[in-house]
């Protein structure tokens, strides 16, 4: 039993190492197994990369010559395409160049022959074609003058308007007469304006002589025609240079009795503005040709109202009451001398006349105030004013 128990003790662990060295040969065979497997995938891989590059490097020669031979291609045909165009271009070219040179050749002969029967004589068609070649540049040139001669127009006629307000301010400051600066100063204006236009003409080329001419003629024609109104235009002139009457100033006009503040004088009229606020307007002409009384030239007027008593009433009493009303206006200037004279003894009563200064500005007001207080104060001072009669004698005869 014991040496049985031994016996398989001892094949237990015989088989026990062969499982051991089994196991370990196994071992061994996997490890070989996989070393071969792995240098064999690392020898694939190198092998299959190299494929690949040498395929790539293949690939892209290929490309890169058939890339080359198609530019090559392309740009032989687009010169062979450019040189066909010019080619065709230059021969449209000069076939218009001379369809166009036959056409004007044409009508230049035709300008010629029109030119030649309206004058009579024969025009060269060789000079007319020299015109018409530099006709262009002769217009360019012509309408460059004439821009840099509006341009000159522009500037200087803005700088007279400028001058003209500096010679407006400067009588404006002198204290010169409003109607003589606004005829000034248009006449200073108006001339400086027209010689501009004649030096601009000038430097254009156009004759100005002739257009003097042209404008003296009319003038002597226009003058002819509307003498009248050249009549009123001399009489401004001689206005605002004698000065008779300036603006402001009250004025009578005795050839028809027209009377007025003066409101404006210009060139051919003058404006009278009436006490009633109506406005008369009078030819200079008319003005000029005939006396008129200044009544503001003065700044003091003498104011007279006559008044009739009757030859019953006390002249002196009457004198004293209407001396102390005239005394006692406002518009009365005080150191100036009020009287009440016998101005005329008259068929039915004694005429009395009222003598007293005033502003010239208050000549009206006082004249309607003077009259209305000289009634009132004779009713008062039981003074009677007269009506017109007349005494009848009747005669018997015996």
């Amino acid at each position: 039993m014991g040496n049985n128990l031994f016996f398989i003790t001892g094949v237990l662990r015989i088989f026990s190492g062969a499982i051991s060295l089994a196991s370990t040969s196994a071992s061994s065979v996997s490890n070989a197994t996989s070393t071969a497997m792995s240098s064999a995938s690392s020898a694939a891989s190198t092998a299959m990369s190299s494929a690949s590059s040498a395929a790539s490097t293949a690939i892209s020669s290929a490309s890169s010559a058939a890339s080359t031979a198609i530019s090559s291609a392309s740009s032989v045909a687009s010169t062979s395409m450019s040189d066909a165009a010019t080619t065709a271009t230059t021969t449209i070219s000069n076939a218009s160049t001379a369809a166009t040179t036959e056409s004007v050749s044409i009508v230049e002969e035709q300008v010629a022959q029109t030119l030649s029967n309206l004058s009579g004589e024969k025009v060269d068609t060789g000079v007319l074609s020299q015109f018409f070649r530099n006709f262009p540049q002769m217009a360019f040139d012509w309408l460059v003058h004439v821009f840099i001669a509006l341009v000159f127009v522009f500037i200087f006629w803005k700088l007279i308007d400028f001058v003209a307000k500096g010679f407006r301010k400067s009588m404006e400051k002198a204290r010169v007469d409003e109607s003589m600066i606004h005829f000034l100063c248009l006449l200073f204006t108006a001339g400086l304006k027209m010689l501009l236009v004649f030096i601009v003409a000038a430097q254009l080329g156009i004759n100005t002589s002739s257009i003097i001419a042209i404008l003296g003629s009319a003038g002597v024609a226009i003058g002819l025609a509307v003498q009248g109104t050249l009549s009123n235009l001399a009489g401004g002139i001689l206005i605002l240079l004698t000065k008779p009457f300036r603006l402001g100033d009250y004025i009578i006009e005795d050839t028809k009795g027209h009377e007025g503040t003066v409101q404006e004088i210009s060139l051919f009229t003058t404006k009278l503005r009436t006490a009633d606020n109506r406005i008369i307007i009078l030819p200079n002409g008319d003005l000029a040709n005939t006396s008129l009384t200044n009544s503001t030239k003065n700044k003091i007027r003498l104011l007279q109202v006559s008044v009739d008593i009757s030859y019953d009433s006390d002249i002196k009493i009457a004198k004293r009451v209407l001396e102390k009303t005239m005394e006692n206006m406002d518009f009365t200037l005080k150191d100036k001398e009020c009287r009440v004279v016998v101005d005329n003894l008259g068929d039915s009563s004694i005429k009395l006349l009222l003598r007293c200064y005033v502003e010239s500005v208050n000549y009206l007001n006082a004249r309607w105030e003077l009259t209305e207080k000289a009634k009132l104060t004779l009713d008062s001072a039981n003074i009677q004013i007269p009506y017109p009669q007349l005494d009848v004698h009747l005669r018997k005869d015996e």
